[in-house]
């Protein structure tokens, strides 16, 4: 099992200078945490190398970006659908496994049987694929490497979801659902669709990062060669430490049904470190993204940052101007110091700590947990002026801002091949 390490001091200035080129092996978003990473490689002058993960036609099929998805996106760019995962990969016959679940109805998804030689062809067919085309953006990207350069990848690559329409609403209730509504995410890993999940999550979000390093090793070592340095790094999440009635603690969001592809995502990193190779997975805090939304609750975690900037802000003026653009957003009859309560309170509770067991980590979700986590995310909504516009934007942002400051400089020469950035040091590199 992986060790809790996590990194407390802020890493001092990297040698990455302007030329040296940060490549992003997977689709840049908004409102992600690697756009904190982009941004302090920008600071420092680097070229980002930009990459797509494709688009898919009406009919399935996996296509580079037109002219028109590609107008926006700064050079240079790899136009290589680097789609990963294997769900819509049709196996000998044509079938795809998104095929097999094509129909099926919210009362049988548990009852749902698969047909798994089918699906081990789309995966073999899928892994084919994806090799491929990185060996294709592999071999263009040579030309954005100028002599003498320093290279960083950063592997973007995560999530898996099955694209077909019985499993969001299954997600659903697995994430949200209360009372009657509620589906255990062991009764969902148990079935053959959580099954289905957990090999697709693998594949996405852990085994692109090994194709990655395998397949640029010719690469790395005709640079590494020349003099140049060459390192990798990849977002992780396996809880964060957190503010916890003045301490500093790990925690989590339980049931983080990744995790287990994280945890995968981690091993690959360790065995790399092992031959010698500059990696790390960095374990990030808690945010709001587009794709965690579903996940009500997991945003909880990060009030706490609250109270890390207030004692341990490297920046105290930003930090001010931080905690005020927080007040703002809550109610009037509302303090920080009420969030605080709350999140201390709740992270606190016996039921949470039940469910806050690193050695024991990713743990299934329980009904009782699970209300009394969406409970209180509720309540923190409610003390919003609008519980649309939430502080956790603003305090996102400070997150992958720090992240990308944190992984950018430590990532030249890793302390470990699995690290954490907990709020501290967040509040630290702000």
């Amino acid at each position: 099992m992986t060790q809790l390490f996590p990194l407390n001091e802020k890493p001092s200035l990297s040698p990455y200078k302007k030329g040296d080129v940060l490549v992003l092996f997977g689709e840049l978003f908004t409102r992600g945490y690697a756009n904190g990473l982009v941004e302090e490689a920008e600071r420092r002058g680097m070229t980002i190398v930009r990459a797509t993960v494709g688009r898919r036609e009406k009919d399935g099929t996996l296509r580079a970006l037109n002219a028109e998805e590609t107008a926006n996106i700064p050079a240079p760019f790899i136009n290589v659908p680097m789609e990963a995962g294997f769900d819509m990969e049709p196996d000998s016959k044509g079938v795809t496994p998104c095929q097999q679940l094509e129909g099926v109805k919210m009362s049988e998804w548990d009852k749902v049987q698969l047909d798994w030689s089918s699906i081990e062809e789309s995966q073999k067919n899928g892994t084919a694929r994806f090799k491929k085309n990185t060996e294709l953006f592999l071999n263009e990207l040579e030309q954005y490497i100028p002599a003498g350069a320093n290279v960083l990848f950063a592997h973007l690559m995560a999530g898996g979801v099955p694209r077909t329409k019985v499993i969001m609403p299954v997600l659903n209730r697995v994430a949200k659902g209360t009372g009657d509504r509620h589906i255990s995410s062991q009764a969902l890993m148990d079935s053959e669709i959580g099954k289905l999940c957990l090999k697709n999550f693998q594949d996405v979000t852990a085994d692109t990062f090994k194709h990655l390093v395998d397949l640029s090793t010719p690469l790395r070592k005709k640079l590494e060669a020349s003099g140049s340095h060459v390192s990798y790094t990849a977002y992780g999440y396996h809880g964060t430490e957190v503010l916890i009635r003045g301490q500093y603690k790990w925690q989590t969001y339980t049931c983080y049904f990744q995790g287990w592809a994280k945890m995968a995502l981690e091993k690959h990193a360790e065995d790399f470190a092992k031959q010698g190779i500059h990696c790390c997975v960095y374990n990030c805090p808690e945010i709001l993204t587009n794709s965690s939304s579903i996940f009500q609750g997991v945003e909880v975690s990060l009030y706490p940052l609250i109270a890390a900037i207030h004692k341990d802000a490297g920046d105290k003026k930003h930090a001010e101007q931080v905690l005020n653009d927080c007040k703002a957003l809550l109610k009037d009859d509302v303090t920080l110091e009420q969030i605080i309560k709350t999140t201390d309170d709740y992270l606190t509770n016996d039921l949470t700590l039940e469910f806050t067991k690193f050695e024991k980590w990713p743990q299934h979700s329980r009904q009782d947990q699970m209300e009394y986590m969406l409970k209180n995310s509720d309540a923190l909504f409610d003390m919003h002026k609008d519980p649309k516009n939430l502080l956790t934007a603003v305090l996102s942002e400070v997150v992958f801002k720090s992240c990308g400051y944190v992984m950018l400089h430590d990532s030249w020469q890793p302390k470990a091949p699995v690290a954490w950035i907990g709020h501290d040091l967040v509040a630290r590199c702000m």
